[in-house]
């Protein structure tokens, strides 16, 4: 699946536009994660535990919109695009989204 923050992929033809598709995931942290990062509060640094999650959370999300372009029989995402925010305290949700397209060469 090829996947572009553009409007066009250089080179190629878009043939037919299917739409919109997304994906999300939605993660809490965990009391293991909240210790260190409170270790870190007091000595500063990147909080890693976070970050692998966010970073997993954040897959997951391209992934689930990956599924659902397939599913709509496109082979490109143009105009992608990823938002996260906070659901409830010490929950963050991520969306990836883009339009679904059809191309060739």
């Amino acid at each position: 699946m090829l996947i572009t923050t553009s409007e066009n992929i250089p080179g190629k033809n878009i043939v037919s536009t299917i739409g919109y598709v997304k994906g999300s995931s939605a993660r809490a942290r965990h009391a293991v994660a909240d210790v260190f990062a409170s270790l870190k509060n007091i000595v500063g640094g990147e909080v890693e535990e976070y970050s692998r999650l966010l970073q997993q959370t954040r897959d997951q999300a391209v992934e689930r919109m990956i599924a659902d372009a397939e599913k709509k029989g496109a082979n490109a995402i143009i105009c992608f695009r990823i938002q996260s925010s906070t659901i409830a305290q010490g929950a963050s949700e991520v969306v990836a989204y883009g339009t679904a397209v059809i191309f060739e060469d």
